[in-house]
């Protein structure tokens, strides 16, 4: 959400007062799914979005289509106080993923930026706060918040790089790394993240944090700046070049969307009991890939190699980053369940049934495995 919009608009409304999830860029990539998932189980959610990323209008529209009921819609803006305050009396769970999300768009315009995720996030939380019994808050974050891993030593191997500390290898970055805030978005990022975690401490609030890794999956249109996963897959589809900033080599731990859904529901169960705590969040070292070897990937799924081109290194962009989530692991008993290859096959697959272009095929490429780095 990173365009104002005028007036508050009703889009949909539900009988009743009873308290429900709230889920401020709901209708995002994140946010429909996670809506999609809680209206099948029967809850009522309100989606609150000022639908100005491209792409969440027909997010919206899938889910008032399969939900006729159970679904309320409220078009508003993140820093609109009043808005969110309406909002937020109503819910029970509050799921906060309303953000600008890419680092060039922080660079280009730092107030923009710093207005939607921290002043957005700050109302959000003194929304909750303000109510006999605020609800809880889960809040999604950022690995930028670790700044680039300079100090991290790296080596090449094959087509990626991989962390010469055995220890970070084999388990990825873990919590206790320092807070290191790059570029206005991790600044932006880092401070609603600390707010959220202050506001359990200072006000006794159920708050959780998840410092989010690279997420993937059906629903994703992405962007050059955000997505990346099915920026790629995209750009092929198209028959069009992609540009990568770097090398290539760079290493994510990439995380299919349902088992991120899987993770907030598990955070919401258990609430009590990690309030007041940051967890990392991603596919983990068994899901990792560079950017070169999902270029690979592609090809094999799509039976061309997309044509690569290279700029420099953008502002912030970390050359390895794995998210060690046994911290979450340990309070919930969760653990990714798709790996890298067949989430991967999975978004290629529902987009060009998307786009009408060929049925779904159950066919995994043996090519590319999922690293354990």
């Amino acid at each position: 959400m990173n365009s104002r919009d005028a007036a508050v608009t009703p889009r949909r409304a539900l009988n009743g007062k009873g308290r429900l999830t709230l889920i401020t860029g709901g209708a995002g990539f994140v946010g429909a799914n996670l809506a999609h998932r809680l209206l099948s189980e029967g809850r009522r959610v309100l989606v609150f979005d000022n639908l100005s990323r491209p792409g969440v209008e027909r997010n919206l529209a899938w889910l008032e289509e399969n939900h006729p009921t159970g679904l309320d819609v409220m078009v508003a803006d993140i820093r609109d106080a009043a808005a969110v305050e309406r909002a937020v009396a109503r819910a029970e769970h509050v799921f906060h993923f309303a953000a600008q999300v890419a680092v060039t768009t922080s660079l280009a315009d730092p107030r923009e930026d710093f207005a939607v995720n921290g002043l957005g996030t700050l109302n959000v939380l003194e929304a909750a706060r303000a109510q006999p019994v605020p609800p809880s808050v889960l809040m999604t974050s950022t690995n930028k918040v670790y700044g680039g891993l300079e100090d991290v030593e790296l080596k090449l191997e094959g087509q990626r790089y991989r962390p010469v500390s055995a220890e970070i290898a084999h388990h990825g970055i873990s919590e206790v790394r320092p807070l290191d805030f790059h570029s206005p978005y991790g600044c932006s990022k880092g401070t609603a993240d600390q707010y959220v975690h202050d506001y359990a401490r200072s006000y006794g609030m159920k708050t959780v944090v998840f410092r989010m890794s690279c997420i993937y999956g059906q629903r994703q249109f992405g962007t050059e700046d955000q997505g990346w996963v099915a920026h790629f897959l995209i750009r092929a589809l198209d028959g069009r070049p992609l540009t990568l900033y770097g090398d290539g080599m760079q290493v994510r731990d990439i995380l299919y969307v349902e088992d991120l859904v899987e993770a907030f529901l598990l955070a919401e169960k258990n609430i009590g009991a990690i309030a007041g705590q940051a967890f990392n969040m991603g596919g983990g070292a068994g899901n990792t890939v560079s950017l070169l070897e999902l270029v690979d990937l592609i090809g094999a799924l799509h039976g061309r190699r997309p044509e690569v081109f290279y700029e420099d290194w953008r502002t912030g962009d970390q050359r390895y980053y794995v998210s060690d989530f046994s911290k979450f692991a340990a309070a919930t008993g969760w653990s990714p369940r798709v790996n890298a290859r067949q989430g991967v096959s999975n978004l290629y697959n529902w987009l060009m049934e998307f786009r009408g272009l060929a049925e779904a095929s159950t066919e995994v490429p043996v090519m590319v495995e999922a690293h354990a780095s």
